[in-house]
């Protein structure tokens, strides 16, 4: 049989696929595996994929991430902080970024907003926004890493996130912590991400209130973590060993993520 007669063998675009797996592999992983890995033979060995056709490349680009997941989080230092900076030094105005317009940025109204606590917590109650501004606050001036390829260095102020989840009795033995948003937006971390000193609640940008644009009425700031992961206009958390996915890595995105 002729190849243009096999349905297994398409004419496959190796320097696309190649790209992709770059995407895929983010820093830690590359010091990890080094350069000489990211080949098509190279990265089909340690995913056992076989490019073939459409399904297995996404199988194999799917394998691709998962290989970079367990890599990163066997790298990540949950007492490592990222680097901080002064205020001279923050974008102004910082950058809009979602997967809308900014006309779109959903309006949540702050007196009747409540945070709702699920999944492996004890202390299951809503919280208001006056109880959650009450909270221990910290500051830091952190840079934000969009996946695109630019940076901006913001200055965020909240509550710490370890301390908020010893607070409400999270089962901090638990694999993820999950958030769900006033939009269509939804995302997952691990639970050492979720401990770690930097990741913070974040009620306020710049020394005032978050804005709507920046994720009213509060976002999770995580400077360990690409823009993507980093949650806007919270409205639920939860804590589970369910693998909760998350809205940009169900299409395809490194679920780790990390900076």
């Amino acid at each position: 049989m002729a190849d243009k007669d096999r349905p297994s063998s398409k004419k496959l675009d190796r320097e696309s696929i190649l790209i992709d797996a770059r995407r895929a592999l983010a820093i830690p992983s590359r010091r990890l595996f080094g350069k000489q890995l990211l080949t098509l033979g190279g990265l089909s060995m340690l995913t056992g994929c076989s490019l073939t056709d459409d399904s297995s490349v996404d199988a194999f680009l799917t394998a691709v991430s998962r290989l970079n997941d367990r890599a990163q989080a066997l790298l990540f230092d949950p007492t490592q902080l990222a680097p901080t900076y002064t205020e001279a030094q923050i974008k102004r105005p910082f950058p809009f970024n979602a997967y809308y317009g900014i006309n779109e940025v959903p309006e949540v109204d702050g007196a009747s907003y409540r945070l709702h606590l699920s999944g492996l917590v004890t202390g299951q109650r809503l919280w208001t926004l006056p109880e959650l501004y009450a909270l221990p606050h910290a500051e830091q001036i952190t840079r934000h890493i969009c996946v695109e390829g630019w940076s901006a260095i913001g200055r965020w102020g909240g509550t710490p996130f370890r301390d908020f989840l010893h607070r409400v009795g999270a089962d901090t033995t638990a694999k993820y912590v999950g958030f769900k948003c006033a939009d269509d937006y939804f995302e997952s971390i691990d639970m050492p991400t979720a401990l770690h000193p930097q990741t913070l609640l974040a009620f306020d940008y710049d020394g005032g209130r978050l804005p709507a644009k920046y994720g009213y009425p509060m976002k999770l700031r995580m400077p360990t973590k690409l823009g993507y992961k980093n949650p806007k206009h919270i409205v639920e958390i939860f804590v589970t060993n369910t693998y909760p996915g998350g809205y940009w890595v169900n299409q395809g995105y490194n679920w780790f993520g990390g900076s």
